[in-house]
């Protein structure tokens, strides 16, 4: 019974780290696709490699990360940790990415997109970076919740990247291949960014909420790519 309640343990917190791992997932893509296409599988695969590598540097530090829900300092009776700081930082800059690329795709500034296009591979690094910072703070919190043992967020942290690493390709090609639901990707990160800007103010949003509604969102889509489809024949 007690390694039933592992593997249970495990599987569960495989499926809750990947599904916070789309989000990166997303992101990622959305910005290798500005890179020549020679270069945009390497940006994919060395993000979610800094990914898994920021997951398990944090993990070696645990005690550190779980002070980072300690208050530092007090806003208008309000405590504010290293956690929620991590999280309103990288929710602002969410933010930011989402709504410059969905100006830029809804406006059609060519001029503007071609420049986008040749940001170096360097500097899309550094971004992607940035936010597997946040995303792991967040993740690995979130498994010290569901979990006691350290050996079981490790397994779950690499089988993750693994998943990762093996949907990263088609869900880049989709999202490229459709710039429908590109506007929805973007839309999605946009709906994160405030969530971890919410949880970071410490009004923290469900994520069932907001799981919940990205599905019934690329659902909707689908259903309308099918519809259409059909009307086309």
């Amino acid at each position: 019974m007690e390694i039933l309640d592992i593997v249970l343990a495990l599987l569960t917190l495989i499926t809750l780290e990947v599904v916070l791992g789309i989000d990166n997932i997303i992101f990622i893509s959305i910005l290798a696709d500005k890179l020549p296409e020679n270069q945009r599988d390497k940006l994919r695969k060395l993000g979610i490699g800094l990914a898994m590598v920021m997951r398990l540097v944090l993990l070696a530090v645990i005690a550190w990360i779980m002070k980072l829900d300690v208050d530092l300092f007090t806003v208008f009776g309000q405590g504010i940790t290293g956690k929620e700081l991590i999280l309103l930082g990288g929710g602002v800059f969410l933010i930011y990415k989402s709504t410059r690329e969905m100006y830029h795709l809804s406006e059609q500034h060519l001029e503007e997109t071609v420049r986008t296009k040749a940001s170096t591979f360097g500097q899309l690094l550094v971004q992607v970076l940035l936010l597997d910072i946040v995303f792991s703070v967040d993740s690995i919190i979130t498994a010290v919740g569901m979990v006691n043992e350290l050996w079981m967020m490790y397994v779950a942290v690499v089988v993750t990247v693994g998943i990762m690493l093996v949907a990263s390709k088609p869900i880049a090609a989709f999202i490229s291949r459709h710039p429908s639901f590109k506007v929805l990707a973007l839309s999605f990160l946009m709906v994160i960014g405030v969530a971890l800007v919410a949880e970071g103010a410490g009004y923290p949003i469900p994520k069932g909420f907001i799981y919940g509604s990205m599905a019934f969102a690329f659902f909707v889509e689908m259903m309308q790519m099918r519809v259409l489809g059909r009307g086309r024949r």
